[in-house]
């Protein structure tokens, strides 16, 4: 069964004993021919006209050090031909590499590493190891590696990442390096347990800040590329597509990430790559890798990250606020089926979410929103089903309106709604 687990990794010296590098060589005869031919596409079936249309190569395996090359490789006097060639079909290739190069260039100033000291009161691998007198768990330091990227928020910079890559470290015990080494000062972190996020105030004006794309627009199949620390080797990058998008109820590691809605990549993600930035070809930041599906603990090809406008209205609030004020609709909604064709139907693929109670008051009542609607768009994202509606609504800021389409009646219905905070228990 797949684990899901937060992206943490240990710093470079105590994970240096997982690298092995292995040197070996290989033989020219242990290169099977066909793999020889391989390589150089049908030049190996070249035909030499002097010899009645029959292959270049000698028949005889003896006749190899003569003027005539051994079967499966290019004659002399056509390679020159062939590295021009070679050189003109690549040159395409190098233009679209070109391109992941540049993104890389723009980007990678501003990802920071991080490297925070936790005490890890958990029982020791080989055993409980009681303090002497006290009968407890003797506590442990360990050290934590992650990654964040600078972003503005309003008129300051400030670092973004993880909450559980600093999670349960003091001020002191957190070092943030620059792309080039050069240490930032701590000063300040907010966090917010329900999304994983945390914000972290360096008080410096003078950093790169990182460009900030709109993960709406991602699609399944978009290339991407993720920066980050994986097991501590600093500003890595790694390459690959979106999988899917709107990953939600994962098991991570930890209960109190409640408000869920990942990008699922392949790019390789491993522990250490937490915080870091998920990329588009444009050098743009679309989401915070937080999470690995994974039975061996390091990257399978599936790994999950918070879109980024999730994450920057997160930083905004914790910022300007110092929590995350969630908002409230006040509407209790089930699944609908097909709202285009009503509810109950089941000849598409079902979404909407079917409003089944209105609260007194609230501001769905305000609004004008009815029993029996369907809605289908929250504030320009389309709704899937009822869960989807309840993370959209929470994780949006309050004290603003946004437009909600509904189906009423077969007909699509626009309705401002404007959302106010959570009111509090008495």
């Amino acid at each position: 069964m797949n684990v899901i687990m937060l992206n943490q990794s240990r710093s470079w010296k105590k994970t240096s004993r997982w690298l092995f590098v292995a040197i070996g060589t290989l033989g020219a005869a242990a290169v099977p021919e066909e793999l020889v031919a391989q390589d150089f596409g049908t030049v190996s079936r070249m035909t030499d006209p002097a010899a009645g249309g029959k292959f270049a190569g000698s028949a005889n395996p003896a006749n190899t050090l003569g003027n005539q090359p051994a079967s499966g490789t290019v004659p002399w006097k056509h390679r020159d031909e062939q590295y021009e060639q070679l050189a003109q079909e690549v040159t395409f290739l190098e233009r679209q590499t070109m391109l992941l190069r540049r993104a890389v260039r723009l980007v990678t100033p501003t990802v920071v590493h991080i490297e925070a000291i936790k005490e890890d009161h958990s029982p020791d691998p080989q055993g409980v190891t009681p303090v002497p007198g006290r009968g407890k768990t003797e506590s442990r330091k360990i050290e934590e590696a992650g990654s964040g990227v600078v972003i503005q928020i309003g008129r300051g910079n400030y670092v973004l990442t993880n909450r559980h890559v600093i999670q349960s470290a003091a001020l002191q015990n957190i070092r943030v390096e620059t792309f080039d080494g050069i240490p930032l000062h701590v000063a300040r972190i907010w966090d917010d347990p329900s999304t994983d996020l945390a914000v972290i105030d360096v008080e410096r004006a003078d950093l790169p800040i990182a460009r900030l794309g709109d993960s709406r627009n991602l699609e399944v199949g978009d290339h991407v590329f993720a920066v980050g620390s994986p097991f501590g080797l600093n500003h890595s990058v790694s390459y690959g597509i979106v999988s899917a998008k709107g990953r939600r109820n994962l098991e991570l590691g930890t209960k109190s990430i409640v408000y869920q809605d990942f990008i699922q990549t392949d790019a390789a993600i491993n522990p250490g790559n937490s915080g870091g930035p998920l990329m588009n070809m444009r050098g743009e930041v679309v989401g915070i890798n937080t999470a690995i599906a994974s039975n061996s603990g390091g990257n399978e090809g599936i790994g999950f990250s918070i879109p980024i406008n999730i994450a920057i209205n997160v930083a905004t609030q914790l910022v300007d606020r110092g929590e995350l004020q969630r908002s409230y609709l006040g509407v209790s909604v089930e699944r609908a089926f097909n709202s285009e064709a009503g509810v109950g139907s089941t000849s598409q693929r079902p979404r909407g979410a079917f409003v089944k109670v209105i609260k007194p008051n609230s501001p769905a009542e305000l609004a004008g929103l009815r029993y029996g609607d369907v809605i289908l768009e929250f504030d320009g994202t389309q709704v899937e089903n009822d869960e989807h509606l309840v993370q959209l609504v929470g994780l949006s800021a309050s004290g603003r309106k946004v437009d909600v389409i509904v189906l009423r009646e077969g007909k699509k219905v626009r309705i401002p709604v404007e959302l106010v905070a959570v009111p509090s228990v008495q």
